[in-house]
């Protein structure tokens, strides 16, 4: 039920004065609820509303949640608000990926699918977003295990007795980040919808989902304390410990740029790879079956939010320059006042005073095609 049906559907408790009219709403209601459930597109990951909700997750106000999921969420309250963080941290991580892109992994208000009709086509973009999604459960699970912040999980006690690294031997201790726990429940609750589908796009995001929980996994990092006389380090205690998401998010960016386009196989239970002289490994690798649009133009059936607009760097040749983020249309040139921290001094003790320095700069934007309404398609 669309959140504007649930506040007319409980808004008010008079008896109604006439009770045919009462049946004859209700009759429209229904025949409304249905319409949304027929006609709303599967490519949404509803789960990333939850980020959006915050702390008022409430299970059965989530969209599009499915029975599988709907009962996780239920039997673990204190788990949806760390994937409600997480998403955050994940959508940050994707917009700081793609920030100099035509597409910048854009999201909408107010939209419980977050990304809009971009997610309806099953392209690189879509690759990226299901798989860092997936990581960004992963690492914020794992993280709250950690911090002591969830009933059905701690830090990973298995790892017992001594072993060694190019350093020399260390004492296993301290607190391991339970990454193991993180995947677990990370693909139960993340893969539910993909599970009850059998078509090309659900074996798509399946496998870019495990590429995305892999990715936590890969990096990994031993943390050790020193003990020993003056420091000396001659005994260590040492644990895992989840290296920073950038980590995570810069490996995926490269991953994207290799994406590997499939296909469906025959029998429908796994993929081959569209080109036929690739002579690689698909298992780590992302992977896609739609050509991507260019997103130069708006095209709201796309998802595409176009160029127009979009601060461009005149000097670069890279997909942040005037030229290829503008698509050849040009840019607009203005120029404006920028506030910078300048003339910083070190102050006894302990704070650095610096002065505001007020500076002109040249800001380029792209410009809008000519014919934008009716390239504008609704």
């Amino acid at each position: 039920m669309s959140f504007s049906a649930r506040n007319v559907a409980m808004g008010s408790r008079e008896e109604p004065k006439y009770p045919h009219q009462s049946k004859h709403t209700s009759k429209i209601y229904f025949i409304f609820i249905l319409f949304l459930l027929i006609f709303t597109p599967r490519v949404d990951s509803s789960w990333w509303y939850i980020g959006a909700l915050g702390a008022r997750v409430i299970c059965d106000n989530i969209p599009g949640l499915v029975n599988k999921q709907r009962q996780l969420c239920q039997g673990h309250p204190d788990l949806m608000q760390s994937i409600g963080e997480g998403a955050k941290e994940w959508i940050r991580e994707c917009q700081h990926q793609f920030q100099y892109h035509r597409w910048n992994c854009s999201t909408l208000d107010r939209d419980h699918t977050v990304f809009g009709r971009v997610m309806l086509r099953s392209s690189r973009e879509a690759a990226f977003v299901y798989a860092i999604s997936s990581a960004g459960v992963v690492y914020a699970i794992t993280r709250a295990c950690s911090q002591g912040e969830l009933k059905s999980c701690n830090c990973d006690g298995q790892k017992r007795g001594r072993s060694s690294d190019a350093e020399g031997s260390f004492d296993w201790g301290g607190c391991s980040d339970n990454i193991n726990y993180g995947i677990k429940f990370a693909k139960a609750f993340v893969d539910a919808r993909e599970k009850m589908m059998k078509d090309a796009r659900a074996l798509m995001n399946l496998h870019n989902n495990r590429c995305g929980r892999m990715a936590v996994k890969r990096f990994m990092k031993l943390e050790c304390k020193c003990h020993g006389v003056s420091g000396s380090c001659s005994l260590r205690t040492c644990w895992l410990a989840m290296s920073d998401f950038r980590r995570t998010g810069d490996y995926l960016r490269k991953k994207y740029n290799t994406a590997v386009e499939v296909t469906m196989n025959q029998d429908g239970t796994g993929f081959k790879v569209a080109d036929k002289n690739f002579k690689g490994n698909i298992k780590n690798e992302l992977v896609y079956v739609e050509n991507s649009p260019d997103y130069c133009l708006m095209d709201r059936t796309a998802g595409s939010l176009g160029t127009a607009g979009r601060v461009c760097n005149k000097s670069s040749r890279g997909t942040d320059g005037c030229e290829v983020m503008c698509c050849g249309r040009g840019y607009d040139t203005m120029r404006v006042k920028q506030v910078t921290k300048c003339e910083c001094k070190f102050k006894w003790c302990c704070a650095v005073e610096c002065s505001d320095c007020e500076d002109v700069v040249d800001v380029h934007t792209c410009k809008p095609h000519k014919r934008a309404d009716w390239l504008d398609i609704t």
